[in-house]
């Protein structure tokens, strides 16, 4: 008997095509063939079905699929733990790890787990999308710096030093006082690199990512953030901390939040001029991008008004809540909210004035780049 996926494969692949090519202009701002050559990887981000409603289903619908493969997405960096200093992070960290590669198995010819940058070029030769696990704390490593081999053999690549709150390793971005690396921080740092994952920098606080960056010996990011010079949000990264990351090698990825502007709904015109001030500062070799955001559309209806405040209010009872957030906002560039987000981005580049080979570069080209050196 067939399933309700199979009678609607056809008409929602037909539609994802059709929905992809919605708020495009007739001629690209970018040559097509240069678009699809590129490779696109989202910093930091994640993955979502439109087609599928049921959570506990990991098998991609028809629809998901095809608008995964209109929008151009090569890679994802995800986030696979569970933030926070709570005591069992660890055990659901190792949980959703599970997970995740559930999907990766379920969906062998739309995913691939990547360890190394080639799984990235051979998802690009393929078609495929490839995930970069990675953990947003190191508060489920605390002291014992062998659970980041352990992590590495798990899969995961890249390990961000703090969240919003102070951890052992240091004070993340909401912390007053700003009290910088701990001794910890820095043994945590040299662990990470001697087991040649990559250290990101995001969610810290000012001094945290100062003597992060110094203490570094290989090319480090700053996955997700803004440009604190145009708004002064503590989610941001000042200037003289992400240029420190452009000259170690490193890459700034610029994010598609609320944090971007100071009434918390940003446009498209207020990402491409962070996009413009981060290479401004720190050179075309060293921006990237980092939505933290999902690839497709977002509805916003009575369900997700109330997922929403949900959301905000677990998040201010946990002190994690980041000026700019709120109830009512959507993590979101409301003008470019589709799946083909990163096509309108790179018109959006075109438009202001940047090369095919700079935007090639943002696109994912510097980040593909630091992921080799970093692991492979």
């Amino acid at each position: 008997m067939a399933t309700r996926r199979d009678l609607l494969a056809n008409a929602a692949a037909v539609a994802a095509i059709a929905a992809a090519g919605a708020g495009r202009a007739a001629t690209p701002d970018l040559n097509e063939a240069d678009y699809r050559r590129a490779i696109v990887i989202d910093g930091l981000g994640a993955m979502d079905d439109p087609g599928e409603t049921d959570p506990n289903v990991t098998r991609m619908s028809a629809l998901g699929a095809a608008s995964l493969k209109a929008s151009g997405l090569t890679a994802m960096h995800t986030t696979v733990n569970q933030v926070g200093n709570q005591p069992d992070v660890w055990e659901k960290t190792i949980a959703n790890i599970a997970a995740l590669d559930q999907v990766v198995a379920d969906n062998p010819d739309i995913f691939i787990k990547a360890g190394a940058a080639r799984d990235i070029r051979r998802a690009k030769a393929e078609g495929r999308v490839a995930f970069v696990y990675g953990v947003q704390d190191t508060s489920l490593v605390g002291t014992e710096l062998d659970r980041l081999a352990v992590l590495k053999g798990l899969g995961v690549r890249i390990v961000q030093l703090t969240y919003n709150l102070r951890n052992l390793s240091g004070d993340g971005a909401l912390e007053p006082a700003n009290a910088g690396l701990s001794k910890l921080g820095r043994a945590t740092i040299a662990r990470i690199e001697t087991e040649r994952m990559l250290v990101d920098f995001s969610h810290g606080g000012q001094r945290t990512v100062a003597e992060g960056l110094a203490a570094t010996t290989r090319p480090p990011i700053i996955s997700h953030t803004g440009c604190r010079a145009l708004t002064d949000n503590p989610r941001n990264t000042w200037d003289p901390e992400m240029k420190a990351c452009a000259d170690r090698g490193g890459v700034v990825g610029v994010y598609w939040m609320p944090f971007l502007v100071a009434d918390s709904r940003p446009t498209s015109a207020d990402l491409i001029r962070h996009m413009d001030h981060a290479r401004n500062v720190c050179g075309e070799d060293h921006i990237g991008i980092g939505t933290d955001g999902v690839l497709s559309k977002t509805v916003i209806d009575d369900k997700a008004r109330a997922a929403q405040k949900a959301f905000r209010a677990e998040r201010s009872a946990k002190g994690i809540a980041a000026p700019g957030e709120g109830a009512d906002i959507f993590n979101i560039v409301a003008d470019w909210d589709d799946n083909l987000r990163f096509r309108h981005l790179a018109d959006g580049l075109a438009r202001a004035g940047w090369s095919t080979r700079q935007i090639e570069k943002a696109l994912g080209g510097n980040l593909l780049r630091v992921y080799g050196e970093a692991f492979g």
